[in-house]
């Protein structure tokens, strides 16, 4: 492994969070769910199998192993609509979205994989084919173990002609946090120069004041989005910040499940850009749903996290609406390659701020049962 070219930053701090209004011990305790992620395998009758992977391992697997297990076993694979809608229909007593859907896109995804596997093609042929020769990928910040501007530099390095940056301060912290907020992406700003995109990610922090202040205050820099500015459920208060700041970008989606969420925000017109993240959402077939509910209503997706693996790869390469991808997961430490930071084998590596997915059938991932044993804990 390359070791990262900077040193750490000792004062790196937190993104700013829903959570930051409450005193707690950031260093020592973290107020999210301490669950690891899940590996799904869908397994056909010739043994052929399909895998999805998705976050929050203990109540998913539950769902997985007790519920959807017995509901899916002895259908066909290739009913990848049927099996989606039996899912979320079954699931419906005790809610399909949360949880219940982080289960149902690691089984769908899997399906998908075990589909394209079948019929020897990539998933993206199933989708319908490639609309695009590549896809345009932006770099997230999303670790501050480094300094903003090491991570900056890299990105450009690397060939990023996008990049987004988190807020590090809430309304709570008054005057003086919208302040700093504003320093960061002014100073980054400055740092990548007026042809390189930059979005704003206030991560689920604001509320109606602090959104309309902060977008007053961003103007003279330009970004390309404001982002994940209110709780995910609160979609009146969504609705009145679309008509307090009307002229600004909004974009958010990444904490909604299922389709519905989505075909509200659309049909109400409270966002430029819906952002699913494929693992989350309800797997490919919910993303391709949503997909469609965004080209009705002329808006844009751009799948939250979606480069990281090769479901949002193989997504984004075959809808028409989903102009670029995220790179996050911290994207790579400054000097680390991004071909070192691939946790699924087989998914395609970004290469000068694109990428094209595999040709393999499937999902293209290249691992067997016996790597995924030895990863288990």
């Amino acid at each position: 492994m390359t070791q990262p070219r900077v040193d750490l930053d000792p004062n790196g701090g937190n993104f700013v969070s829903p959570m930051d209004k409450y005193n707690y011990d950031k260093k020592s305790k973290s107020w999210t769910a301490n669950w690891d992620r899940v590996a799904c395998l869908v397994t056909a009758e010739d043994g052929t199998w399909g895998l999805g992977i998705t976050l929050h391992s203990g109540p998913v697997c539950s769902i997985i192993n007790d519920h959807f297990s017995q509901l899916l076993i002895g259908e066909n694979p290739m009913a990848t609509e049927k099996l989606w809608d039996m899912m979320r229909r079954a699931s419906s007593p005790y809610g399909t979205a949360g949880i219940t859907s982080y289960a149902i896109s690691a089984v769908d995804n899997a399906i998908w994989d075990l589909k394209g596997k079948l019929i020897g093609k990539p998933v993206y042929e199933l989708l319908g084919g490639p609309v695009k020769n590549d896809i345009f990928c932006y770099a997230s910040n999303t670790l501050l173990k480094y300094k903003t501007s090491d991570y900056i530099d890299w990105f450009l390095e690397l060939g990023f002609k996008a990049v987004k940056v988190f807020l590090r301060h809430g309304p709570d912290e008054g005057i003086s946090g919208l302040n700093k907020n504003i320093e960061i992406v002014a100073k980054t700003r400055e740092q990548i120069g007026p042809d390189i995109e930059l979005a704003v990610d206030s991560w689920m922090s604001s509320n109606i004041e602090y959104a309309v202040r902060l977008s007053e205050g961003l103007k003279p820099f330009k970004i390309k989005w404001l982002e994940d500015y209110m709780l995910p459920e609160d979609m009146d208060s969504y609705s009145k910040i679309r008509q307090r700041i009307p002229g600004q970008i909004l974009a958010t989606g990444e904490h909604w499940y299922n389709i519905h969420p989505f075909s509200d925000a659309a049909g109400r017109g409270l966002v430029d850009i819906l952002q699913p993240d494929v693992q989350w959402v309800g797997g490919i077939t919910a993303s391709v749903r949503i997909c469609h509910i965004a080209e009705a209503h002329g808006l844009t997706v751009i799948g939250h996290g979606g480069m990281n693996y090769p479901y949002g790869q193989h997504l984004a390469y075959s809808m028409p609406v989903i102009p670029w991808g995220e790179r996050s997961e911290g994207v790579s430490p400054p000097g680390v390659p991004l071909k070192e930071m691939v946790v699924l084998p087989g998914t395609s590596v970004i290469k000068n701020g694109k990428v094209r997915p595999s040709d393999a059938p499937g999902f293209g991932i290249e691992v067997t049962q016996q790597w995924l044993e030895e990863r288990a804990l």
